[in-house]
């Protein structure tokens, strides 16, 4: 690889992961040397909150003021900082239908990591969840309207924007109707332009003009473009939001680590791919060769002239533009006083409270009446939400029942129901995970379904259901709250769920 003089060094366009909770003299060597300066945080460097805020400065001054510091923050089960007020799910609000609590709960997100050292949010979701088999979306997204959606992400954003923090709505074009997680595979959507214009895409060209970042999905829209998925295509990427809408803010990638991507074009092709194709930032999560693979790849093609230095300088300004926008401020812990914390964590209870949902006439149990808990053992994480929480926080909202006997399973999609005693108990089903149950279902008839994540799978069991949308302190206290009877369930469900 030859050296570079003169022209934006090709590290500027790729953001990275790194090992643990503290910046180790390798990985800031790394940084420096490849002059990188976006970096994405995950839960493992994610320590205490002290821990987090001597990272990002630590990170700050290896990658100088210009840095970019990012994490999924959506709210809900997709959060990385766990010791912030958590928000609620997208869908929680959208069941609220409040652009005024939107707003506010986005601008409390945005505190809270502002005080951190952390300036860019890979939220809000613009997803429509239109199909409620999608394995990745379902709670993450707002609703199933492009309107529902783009006016409460909105609300939402705005909130972020003026506290200082970006936002990136994602995943364009829209990744709402798969029935496959990209994280795994490599999902099509089949549908004309037309159609993409009136669901998909709508939310997305609603909020351009006042969105700095938009995140790719690496979904094949074949169209529009019949081999590569929008990540890489210029036809999706450099004409449809380049030319055609005239975006001019920054375009990253979704993970190249993914398998929809990686399995297919690797990191260095890919990563040339969508830079050619009109993003701006490669997020080359994972080892630290295949992060190197994707820097040589694109000096490389700088170098041969299959990627133009035109090209390169532009995006490299759209990131200034975006750094200069949304500065990375030192972590202090005064940036978030404690006045400010517990007013905030009093919204995010009083949110997730606004978004409960009563299905089929759902009501709480009688006190004296003895019941029967079925609960998962644990829900570990996957690579998009944190893990669930365990049978322990479960049975806890029960603590108020006299007589209440757990039947705690390792795995919900192994209950057969038929070895159950049939012995008078009220027996409540509790789901913490995500997935649907789908055939693994059939014959299951609680008296009363607690959902606490994917409310899509109410539809398979066709029992009287209160929808969470989640499962953080602030979902559980407002599931307790309508369990022991002392409050209502007020949100509207999504349109496939009211019915």
């Amino acid at each position: 690889m030859a050296a570079v003089t003169g022209r934006v060094r090709a590290g500027r366009l790729v953001m990275v992961d790194i090992p643990g909770p503290s910046l180790d003299k390798a990985t800031a060597a790394f940084l420096r040397r490849h002059d990188v300066r976006a970096v994405c945080l995950f839960r493992r460097n994610l320590g205490t909150e002290s821990e987090v805020c001597a990272l990002t400065r630590d990170l700050r001054d290896a990658m100088g003021p210009g840095a970019l510091i990012g994490l999924d923050q959506e709210g809900g089960a997709v959060v990385r900082s766990t010791f912030l007020p958590q928000a609620p799910s997208a869908m929680s609000l959208g069941a609220a239908d409040s652009e005024s609590l939107a707003h506010e709960v986005g601008a409390a997100v945005a505190r809270g990591l502002r005080a951190l050292g952390i300036n860019w949010n890979f939220a809000p979701v613009l997803d429509v969840n239109s199909n409620p088999a999608n394995p990745v979306i379902a709670e993450r997204a707002f609703g199933e309207t492009p309107k529902r959606v783009a006016r409460l992400a909105g609300a939402w954003m705005q909130g972020s924007l003026a506290e200082g923090v970006a936002c990136c709505v994602k995943h364009f074009p829209g990744h709402g109707d798969t029935h496959q997680d990209s994280h795994h595979a490599l999902p099509t959507v089949d549908k004309p332009l037309a159609e993409l214009q009136a669901l998909e895409l709508a939310p997305f060209r609603l909020l351009a003009a006042s969105a700095p970042a938009i995140m790719t999905a690496h979904i094949v829209y074949p169209q529009l473009d019949p081999v590569y998925p929008a990540t890489l295509s210029k036809t999706i990427l450099g004409g449809l939001l380049r030319e055609q809408w005239g975006y001019e803010g920054v375009v990253i990638t979704d993970a190249l680590m993914m398998k929809a991507v990686a399995d297919r074009w690797g990191y260095d092709r890919a990563a040339v791919l969508a830079i050619t194709a009109g993003a701006d930032l490669v997020l080359a999560q994972g080892p630290v060769a295949e992060q190197e693979r994707a820097i040589a790849a694109l000096e490389d093609a700088l170098d041969a002239g299959t990627l133009s230095t035109e090209t390169v300088a532009r995006a490299a300004a759209r990131l200034d533009a975006l750094a200069a926008r949304f500065p990375l401020h030192a972590a202090e812990a005064d940036r978030y006083p404690a006045e400010q914390r517990r007013a905030d964590d009093g919204l995010m209870h009083s949110a997730w409270a606004a978004g409960l949902v009563a299905l089929r006439g759902a009501m709480p149990p009688r006190r004296g009446l003895p019941l029967r808990v079925v609960v998962q053992t644990g829900v570990p994480s996957d690579q998009v939400s944190e893990a669930g929480i365990d049978a322990a926080s479960v049975l806890a909202l029960f603590e108020d029942f006299d007589d209440v006997q757990p039947w705690v399973v390792d795995d919900l999609a192994t209950l057969r129901w038929d070895t159950m005693p049939v012995d008078g108990r009220y027996t409540v089903l509790v789901s913490t995970r995500r997935d649907r149950y789908g055939a693994a279902a059939a014959g299951w008839r609680p008296a009363l379904h607690l959902v606490l994540c994917n409310p899509y799978q109410a539809l398979d069991v066709p029992a009287p259901a209160l929808l969470a949308f989640g499962h953080a302190d602030g979902a559980r206290a407002a599931v307790r709250a309508w369990l022991e009877g002392r409050a209502a369930a007020t949100g509207s469900a999504p349109p496939s769920l009211a019915g």
